[in-house]
């Protein structure tokens, strides 16, 4: 299992969020998603819709890698789709050869239908043996990868008021997360003194607005240092973000994408 700092140090997101489409694009996914970022949680989501026929490309493979966090929306309707359950397969996988924490919520769903393959996704994955006559193997692994999952501890959304689920949620992924960073800090040699003289010079009682540049050749820990000040403080603010690569990311995606 890779170590926590090991996994921090080659990750591109925070979160990566699986989930179908269908069911809770537009509502619950959309939301948790607009709160993981209001609180600077790099978090990847899925934009596109696959037809059917097509196959799930190799880039959402490398995200769910290059994922600190796997966070699974298991819905009503998760298990007919193979692209979730292909997903679902990967996130499982690096979870056991990355170190990946993985997230379930059971969103309408019974916890226990979820590990046992019963009412609705027993009947999903029903009808995948009998599609897949040739192929048992793939859905033996959807049914392994569902089971192992589903014993992981996460929320079962049932009864729950969404706004308040969706905070706890997201508090608990920015505790994590938090909890990690400074583990990584501890193991860096003479950077909590530099932390705490960039945060002195944050002055963060004040209400003032202020810009603060780190000036040096590079290669010697700006962004090193920038990111460990940021991974501490921004449990303070309701909104924060965090941009690494700013000009090489404006050029390829534009600046309405990076808003």
């Amino acid at each position: 299992m890779a170590s926590a700092a090991s996994s921090t140090c080659q990750r591109r997101y925070d979160v990566f969020l699986s989930f179908r489409g269908e069911d809770t694009r537009n509502n619950f996914t959309a939301h948790l998603y607009q709160a993981l970022c209001q609180k600077g949680i790099n978090t990847f989501i899925d934009d596109q819709e696959l037809e059917r026929g097509q196959g799930i490309s190799p880039d959402l493979f490398t995200a769910i890698e290059n994922s600190l966090f796997s966070v699974v929306v298991l819905s009503q309707n998760y298990a007919s789709s193979r692209w979730c359950l292909d997903e679902l397969v990967k996130i499982v996988e690096c979870m056991k050869s990355r170190g990946q924490r993985v997230l379930p919520i059971f969103y309408n769903v019974d916890p226990s239908d979820v590990r046992k393959q019963r009412g609705i996704f027993g009947e999903a994955l029903a009808k995948h043996d009998q599609e897949s006559l040739e192929n048992m193997g793939r859905v033996q692994s959807w049914k392994d990868a569902l089971t192992q999952v589903a014993n992981l501890s996460g929320w079962d959304s049932r009864n729950k008021n969404e706004p308040l689920l969706i905070k706890e949620i997201v508090t608990t992924i920015l505790n994590k997360l938090l909890s990690l960073s400074a583990g990584d800090i501890e193991n860096m040699v003479g950077l909590d003194a530099r932390i705490q003289e960039v945060e002195m010079r944050l002055c963060l009682e004040s209400n003032d607005i202020l810009m603060l540049g780190i000036w040096g050749m590079g290669g010697i820990g700006k962004t090193t240092l920038a990111k460990a000040v940021y991974s501490k403080i921004r449990s303070q603010f309701e909104m924060c973000s965090f941009f690494e690569n700013i000009g090489e990311d404006l050029a390829k995606k534009g600046l309405i994408r990076l808003q």
